[in-house]
């Protein structure tokens, strides 16, 4: 009998000990994620955050429903003090190992002052938002997810007929659980611009985005 206790525990620690470094606990918690990471909250779960960065600052608020994630946030862009208002979903379609992979789709709506303080190409106007995307994340250990991040926002003018405002964005984060219920995300992205005030006017330059941002798991 004290063999086979032996045996059993020689066998169940080294397992127990396995799950936990790979992120895995028994109760099925994990407060890894807030500001992207995961890419798709559980049901039940709500996340809170902000970041700062270029050319933008925003807050944000995620909800798990079921089988998928809402998102509602608020984005200011300081180069062309442009405020927007955003609703999106997001649904896991990939989970193999540590990678998890979740399309996302969403609409909002642009109010652009027109600001060429910074942007000598901007324009002034009312604009609706279209906002399809692609989450991925690589857990590294239990406080630390790699995120792929791709972003192709459509912007349609509503005062201007031939208004519009496309970018393609692509490009890698990282989140880290500071514990608390608080992660920490930076993030940069790299693509193209292309937009028009109207019709033959437009214009295509190199786009980006780069932020900092802090999260927290309410439930």
């Amino acid at each position: 009998m004290t063999r086979l206790v032996l045996l059993l525990t020689f066998l169940v620690v080294p397992a127990v000990s396995s799950a936990q470094e790979a992120g895995f606990s028994s109760s099925g918690e994990d407060p890894l994620g807030s500001v992207v990471a995961p890419v798709m909250l559980p049901a039940g779960g709500t996340a809170l955050y902000g970041y700062t960065g270029a050319p933008e600052v925003g807050l944000g608020f995620r909800q798990g429903i079921g089988g998928f994630e809402m998102e509602a946030r608020g984005r200011f862009d300081w180069f062309k003090l442009a405020a927007s208002l955003e609703v999106l979903g997001r649904k896991e379609v990939l989970r193999r190992g540590a990678l998890q992979l979740a399309p996302s789709l969403g609409l909002g709506l642009v109010l652009n002052s027109g600001a060429t303080y910074m942007d000598d190409d901007n324009f002034s106007g009312v604009l609706v938002r279209i906002l399809p995307g692609l989450v991925a994340s690589y857990r590294l250990g239990d406080t630390v997810a790699l995120l792929g991040l791709v972003d192709l926002p459509i912007d349609l003018g509503l005062t201007g007929e031939k208004q519009r405002r496309f970018q393609a964005l692509g490009g890698l984060g990282v989140e880290v659980y500071l514990g608390s219920g608080l992660s920490l995300l930076a993030a940069g992205q790299v693509g193209v611009e292309t937009f028009q005030e109207r019709a033959g006017a437009g214009h295509t330059r190199l786009g980006f985005n780069a932020r900092v941002g802090l999260g927290t798991r309410l439930f």
